[in-house]
């Protein structure tokens, strides 16, 4: 699959790879930041942004989309970050081709089974979110204004809708709104997106010492919990944990000078 994505700078590569619902216009910001002394890829994943749609996705599938890019794009050896969803599809990445990471960079997502959470998985949120994307009418959505009192009626979090609001797409040739990622197949893929890449799928590829990592967790998201952090330490024993006060899932939006700073003490030798 050729996936869209943007480039900045120049130097060692350093590839970004964003979350459920996200894009590469996500991390345009961190990508220009960084490319001062890197070359910065932001890709969209499959069923996101300006990437090809797919009835086929789980990790195994955007592990591989992973490998042709970095392989189309003659990249030996990089730099690895990803957000959420993204950082599973990193973190099962590096895990298979170890020689092909520099640095492995998880920014709020562990590796564990998010089901296992029952009533506060983010399995019934995301459910939510996804069956409030496919049942809007977008013949009857005049403007961008429509769709987010829409959506305000059906998910309790302003940031969330904000958030999603980017992934509304004006079609050039009928003029109607629609969504640029593909609602359905992550709706039908839901399970896996989070349950995969939990502590059992690393079972046979312990400890992992190949490469350095990094976890960053907004402190007031609960996506990585203080539980969380032995399962880690168990899959990477050498691992480093940061937290960035007064932050959410999208820490990087949120705190975005407190989340440099923590990418450049771990970036600080290139």
């Amino acid at each position: 699959m050729n996936l869209f994505y943007r480039e900045e700078g120049e130097g060692f590569p350093l590839v970004i790879v964003h979350g459920l619902y996200g894009s590469s216009d996500n991390w345009l910001t961190v990508g220009k930041k960084l490319s001062s002394r890197f070359k910065v890829y932001m890709i969209d994943q499959r069923n996101h942004g300006r990437s090809p749609n797919s009835q086929e996705f789980n990790y195994e599938v955007l592990k591989n989309d992973l490998a042709d890019f970095f392989d189309q794009h003659n990249i030996e050896k990089a730099i690895l970050m990803g957000h959420s969803m993204g950082g599973k599809t990193a973190m099962s990445f590096a895990a298979d081709y170890p020689e092909r990471i520099e640095k492995l960079i998880v920014v709020d997502i562990a590796p564990k089974d998010y089901f296992l959470l029952k009533d506060e998985s983010q399995y019934f949120l995301h459910k939510n979110i996804l069956e409030a994307m496919l049942n809007i009418d977008f013949t009857r959505i005049e403007s961008r204004k429509d769709v987010e009192n829409y959506l305000l009626e059906r998910i309790d979090s302003i940031p969330i809708v904000q958030f999603l609001l980017k992934s509304v797409n004006r079609n050039k040739n009928s003029k109607q709104f629609e969504w640029r990622l593909n609602a359905q197949v992550l709706y039908d893929n839901l399970d896996e997106v989070i349950s995969g890449i939990n502590a059992r799928w690393f079972d046979d590829r312990l400890p992992i010492f190949n490469y350095p990592v990094l976890f960053i967790k907004g402190a007031d998201s609960n996506y990585i919990l203080p539980e969380d952090y032995q399962s880690i330490l168990h899959i990477y024993p050498e691992a480093i944990i940061r937290v960035i006060p007064n932050a959410g899932h999208w820490l990087h939006a949120e705190q975005p000078q407190l989340f440099m700073e923590v990418l450049e003490q771990f970036l600080k030798k290139y």
